[in-house]
């Protein structure tokens, strides 16, 4: 059955005695770019905001969590877990993991040659995160300089 993503949104942030959700609408031009080089001889790095972590690690909490999770490119779809403020999205990336945090496809695409090689840790962030402020202000400069650190050249987004 479709689901009313927006309209779900706002009656769960309504639950949580947030105001009215206001969808980010952006002030400036996107800083995107093509990539300089074929895929094939960059280092890619990997954001989702699935709220993934792994077993072990701290799951995420519902009320503005605007940490971020380091996980080893090399872990296992069977020690990922997920918690996110939208519980019901979650049933088919609990069922497998792949369809919102692709490490193992990622890594076949590196033995074959069309992804140059992988950041030795992906990452993953809760993306119901209500103050836009904190994620341009936390959760992105947190993700850029991961990514720095990773010496990332390329980075893919999986938005949950």
């Amino acid at each position: 059955m479709p689901m009313q993503y927006m309209e779900t949104i706002r009656a769960r942030y309504a639950r949580l005695g947030y105001a009215p959700y206001r969808w980010f609408e952006a002030s400036t031009p996107s800083a995107w770019k093509a990539l300089s080089r074929p895929l094939a001889r960059l280092r890619l790095g990997l954001l989702s905001t699935s709220g993934a972590y792994v077993r072990g690690q701290r799951a995420y909490h519902y009320r503005d969590d605007c940490s971020l999770r380091a996980i080893p490119v090399d872990t296992p779809d069977t020690a990922l877990r997920f918690s996110h403020i939208t519980e019901n999205y979650l049933v088919d990336a609990r069922k497998d993991p792949g369809c919102i945090l692709p490490l193992a496809t990622l890594r076949k695409l590196v033995t074959r040659g069309v992804i140059g090689s992988l950041a030795s840790d992906v990452f993953s962030c809760m993306g119901g995160i209500y103050s836009q402020r904190r994620v341009r202000e936390e959760t992105a400069p947190a993700v850029l300089d991961a990514f720095k650190a990773e010496g990332v050249e390329a980075a893919l987004l999986v938005a949950m």
